[in-house]
C-alpha cells in the first residue's frame, strides 16, 4: 500500500489550469492536444517493438446489461434473423460513463466556459461539437503503449475502490518494468477493477473507484503523456479534492488537451506483459469517425 498522503486543496488544483496549460502550444487552431507529441518517428520506433506478433485487446464487451455502474446500457436490437434470411442488428449507446470502453474527445469537458485551447463552450451545440470532435482522430492513434500495473506494484489482485495512486507509485512501476515514460507514449493504468468485479460483483463505480490522485497531473504533463487510459476513469473516486468530482478529467482534457480512455479491460494485457516480461508494446487505437461526436467506443490493440 502506498503511504497515505495529504489531499490537494481546491486552490492547488485550480492553479494547475494555469501551470499545466497547453493552450496555444500546438497552434491557435489545434484540435489534437497532446496527440501532437506522437510524431512519425515515434510511430516507427513503436513499430520496432513488435517481436512475436502477439495481440491483446484492451476493450470490454459492450455493456448491454444494466447494473449499479451502468444505468444506461447499450441497446442491441436484432432487425433481421433467420426469418428475414439474413442477420442484421442495431446498436444505440451513450458511451460516456462507467461501463463502455471509450475515448473522450477534447470537447467533452469545459472549464470556466472554455474548451481546450480556449474555444468557447458554445462550440458544443445541439448539432454536435464544432471544435475538438472525436472525428479529429480519424487517422487513429498509434504509438508506444506503456502499462502501469498499479495492482502488481502494490502486490494485490486489485486496488480497492477509492484507493488513490500517487506519483511515486507511477515511478515504482516504471522502475519495476525497467523503462521510463517518454513524450508521445500512451499510458495505460491497470488497477484490477474488473478482477474485483468478476469475483465479487458490480458496485456503484461512480461513487468509489481506484485511480489517480490529482497530484499525478504535473507528472503526466512533465513526461509528455500523449493519451491516458485506465480500467476505471483515470480519476480516483471520491476525488479527495473539494469542489472537483473529476480533477484529472478537468485538468487533463480542458487544460492539457490530453485524451482520456475510460473503462478499459486491462487484465489480459497485464497478464501478457508479465508473461512477455515487458511492459511496453505497439498500441493502436481507432475511434469511430463520428462527426462532431464527444466520444467513441474503442477497442485498443496492444501488439508485442
Amino acid at each position: 500500500m502506498s503511504r497515505a498522503k495529504k489531499p490537494l486543496t481546491t486552490d492547488e488544483v485550480a492553479r494547475f489550469h494555469e501551470s499545466l496549460s497547453n493552450w496555444g502550444r500546438f497552434g491557435e487552431r489545434d484540435q489534437l492536444g497532446t496527440l501532437n507529441l506522437i510524431t512519425p518517428e515515434k510511430r516507427v520506433a513503436a513499430a520496432r517493438l513488435v517481436e512475436t506478433g502477439r495481440t491483446v485487446s484492451c476493450s470490454r464487451p459492450l455493456a448491454t446489461e444494466a447494473g449499479p455502474h451502468n444505468p444506461q446500457p447499450v441497446r442491441h436490437l436484432m432487425v433481421a434473423t433467420a426469418t428475414e434470411g439474413y442477420g442484421g442488428d442495431y446498436f444505440a449507446m451513450a458511451p460516456h460513463g462507467f461501463a463502455v470502453s471509450h475515448i473522450d474527445a477534447l470537447c467533452h469537458i469545459f472549464h470556466e466556459g472554455k474548451l481546450y485551447n480556449g474555444y468557447p463552450a458554445e462550440r458544443v451545440t445541439a448539432h454536435g461539437a464544432l471544435e475538438l470532435g472525436i472525428h479529429e482522430l480519424a487517422d487513429g492513434v498509434v504509438s508506444r503503449g506503456v502499462l502501469i500495473d498499479a495492482a502488481r506494484v502494490r502486490g494485490v489482485d486489485w486496488l480497492e475502490p477509492g484507493e488513490p495512486i500517487f506519483p511515486d507509485d507511477l515511478e515504482r512501476a516504471e522502475s519495476d518494468a525497467g523503462l521510463r515514460v517518454e513524450p508521445g507514449d500512451v499510458l495505460l493504468l491497470h488497477t484490477g477493477r474488473w478482477r474485483k468485479h468478476n469475483r465479487e460483483g458490480a458496485w456503484a463505480a461512480q461513487e468509489r473507484l481506484a485511480g489517480l490522485d490529482a497530484s499525478c497531473l504535473p507528472w503526466l504533463h512533465e513526461r509528455g503523456v500523449a493519451a491516458l487510459g485506465c480500467d476505471g476513469v483515470s480519476d480516483v473516486l471520491p476525488s479527495r479534492v473539494e469542489g472537483y468530482m473529476l480533477p484529472v478529467h478537468s485538468v487533463a482534457i480542458a487544460t492539457m488537451g490530453l485524451h482520456l480512455i475510460d473503462n478499459l479491460e486491462l487484465g489480459p494485457l497485464a497478464e501478457a506483459c508479465a508473461e512477455e516480461r515487458r511492459w511496453e508494446f505497439l498500441l493502436t487505437l481507432a475511434p469511430l469517425v463520428l462527426t462532431r461526436g464527444t466520444a467513441s467506443p474503442v477497442n485498443p490493440i496492444a501488439m508485442f
